[in-house]
């Protein structure tokens, strides 16, 4: 599989250049699906940009999601026509919209989707995220059928969690490939 199909999907306010979706962009070659407006994100239009991407691959494709990304992910899991295409997603702390304070700030996201993915995933749970609990994760990961991995007290695995190219992650994301 080349590594353009190999999707990054970041939430809110984009991945910056720390962020291991960053870095595994630049070590690894994997395509960044560029959203509309990183500030101001409409479901609609992140979920049209996916299919897009996702419709336009040439063959099987893998997602990698991060916060938003994992709620977009499950949304257009539900309404996609290509969902044979994805081979598998890692899932990784997913931000939860359906808190008021979040729902505040990024509107139009909830509900959250929660019909099992058609396709195998993963979803890598913190138990100290500020975005969403770990038991709001292990939820969402029995709602989605993804298999969950409780990654301790990392925050909201992003930058700040001092991952660096978080090569533990990329061999669950090699798992998901081979499978």
């Amino acid at each position: 599989m080349s590594p353009r199909n190999t999707l990054l999907l970041p939430g809110w306010q984009n991945s910056g250049p720390d962020h291991w979706q960053s870095r595994w962009e630049s070590l690894h070659g994997y395509h960044r699906v560029e959203q509309h407006d990183w500030m101001r994100p409409l479901r609609g239009d992140w979920s049209a940009r996916l299919e897009e991407t996702v419709a336009d691959a040439d063959g099987p494709v893998l997602l990698v999601a991060h916060s938003l990304g994992c709620i977009l992910t499950a949304w257009w899991a539900a309404h996609t026509r290509h969902a044979a295409k994805v081979r598998g997603a890692l899932l990784v702390a997913p931000g939860d919209v359906e808190r008021p304070d979040l729902a505040a700030q990024i509107h139009g996201w909830a509900p959250i989707a929660r019909q099992p993915l058609p396709f195998p995933s993963l979803l890598v749970g913190s138990r100290n995220d500020p975005y969403c609990s770990f038991e709001r994760a292990e939820a969402l990961a029995q709602a989605w059928g993804a298999r969950f991995v409780d990654y301790g007290e990392r925050g909201h695995i992003n930058a700040e969690s001092g991952l660096g190219d978080w090569a533990e992650g990329h061999g669950w994301l090699q798992q998901l490939a081979a499978a």
